[in-house]
């Protein structure tokens, strides 16, 4: 079976120099093929899904994380393989298994599934989004209210998915923008007890919300952690002199998040008493 990149080639969907860019970035950054060419700008998610739904006859699935879903069928596959490999079971039938996944040429994935379940595996196409937010509802109960309020502030949905999924499993009620100035708003009305703000964003940068939410008596006192793809020992240092209480670059490693977030809380929680 061809990879993914040369099938969007002959689909005519981007250009065989676009698809050694990305495959050079992808070398690189070790992300999938499909996010780093949403990162390129070169396609969107939800263009990527449409186009191989109508190239290739994969069905596609929407609007799914509404669904009741049985535990049985959860707990075919575990919520750790299901967040590692971005998939979701969406109905048994048989010996046939339906799960949502975002790349159906991933032979390593299929053949993991086909594996763990003992069924035939069908593939649906969905968005990295929605499948993160499925796993997010049905697998870690993220509707629930306890947990300290933090607020993820990127205008990557995907990236935002990832933190919001890392930090709902640690018990936190996740709060996201995918702007400064959405986020000035929710953090005036919600208070929440930390921020994470990407440092590049439409309408306000990271940045523009940290004066912003410094320069109100009612949300001074909440910290700011940077997310950011500039990793350099000056960035860090201007993102800490500038205000940030701390630094997360880029890729996003989930552990990580979960740790600074934890220290920056604890600290504050001393701080305060």
């Amino acid at each position: 079976m061809k990879h993914l990149g040369d099938l969007l080639v002959e689909a005519d969907i981007i250009s065989n120099k676009t698809l050694e860019r990305a495959l050079e970035r992808q070398k690189t950054e070790k992300k999938r093929l499909g996010i780093v060419l949403e990162e390129m700008g070169v396609i969107t998610e939800e263009e990527l899904v449409d186009a191989l739904s109508k190239q290739f006859n994969f069905k596609t699935i929407k609007n799914f994380v509404g669904h009741t879903y049985p535990q049985e069928l959860l707990d075919m596959l575990p919520a750790d393989f299901a967040m590692k490999k971005l998939v979701f079971p969406l109905k048994q039938k048989d010996a046939m298994l339906a799960v949502a996944i975002t790349d159906p040429f991933d032979l390593e994935t299929m053949e993991m599934l086909n594996r763990i379940t003992g069924l035939q595996v069908v593939p649906v196409l969905a968005t990295r989004k929605e499948i993160l937010d499925a796993i997010s509802v049905h697998y870690l109960k993220s509707s629930a209210e306890g947990g300290d309020a933090i607020l993820v502030v990127e205008d990557s949905s995907t990236i935002a998915a990832i933190i919001k999924i890392a930090l709902v499993k640690e018990g936190y009620k996740v709060l996201t923008a995918c702007d400064g100035l959405d986020a000035l708003k929710i953090a005036m009305s919600e208070r929440p007890k930390l921020i994470i703000t990407d440092s590049v964003m439409p309408r306000l940068d990271g940045y523009g919300l940290l004066r912003a939410i410094k320069a109100n008596p009612m949300t001074s006192e909440i910290p700011i952690i940077m997310l950011t793809s500039k990793a350099s020992t000056e960035d860090e240092q201007k993102a800490l002199e500038f205000g940030f209480s701390d630094f997360i670059p880029k890729p996003v490693q989930p552990l990580r998040v979960v740790s600074r977030v934890k220290h920056i809380l604890d600290m504050t929680k001393k701080y305060r008493r």
